[in-house]
């Protein structure tokens, strides 16, 4: 299915392109066929999903982070590609969960990425390899980061 028909089903929007957080490029290609993109906040327009998860956030809120996430890293691959369809597949994501020490669903926190992607682009292409990591703090306090390698045709 076309990824922008799929979007619309979904009654989701991409936003514009996040505004970078420093100096890097959101998107960088290497070889022929891939994209690293720079990691994405859980910032989108004027909705922000800040704090620790397990302190200040639920497990849902979370999840609702770490799709602001994928919204973002969508909108930068827009950008670059300027057509979503051309996504062979996404190879490899890594997830960073702002979180207490005691905190330890950081996978549970990432499927609100990884299950958008699943519906975007279905078990072969949308479903990469994951890690999910906690950590102590991220900039701006986002609740999450996650960048993410791309394969394109």
């Amino acid at each position: 299915m076309n990824v922008y028909e799929k979007l619309k089903e979904l009654e989701i929007t991409l936003p514009p392109p996040p505004p970078k957080g420093g100096v890097y490029t959101p998107v960088q290609a290497f070889g022929d066929h891939l994209l690293y993109c720079s990691g994405c906040a859980s910032t989108v327009g004027e909705e922000s999903v800040v704090g620790k998860v397990g302190i200040d956030l639920t497990l849902e809120e979370g999840q609702h982070a770490a799709y602001l996430c994928a919204l973002n890293l969508l909108a930068n691959l827009q950008e670059q590609l300027g057509d979503l369809n051309r996504i062979k597949r996404l190879v490899k994501m890594l997830g960073f969960v702002n979180c207490s020490d005691q905190f330890a669903f950081q996978p549970a926190v990432i499927n609100g990425a990884s299950n958008l992607f699943r519906e975007l682009f279905g078990e072969q292409k949308g479903v990469p390899a994951r890690s999910a990591i906690g950590t102590n703090s991220l900039p701006g306090n986002a609740a999450c980061e996650i960048e993410l390698l791309v394969e394109i045709e």
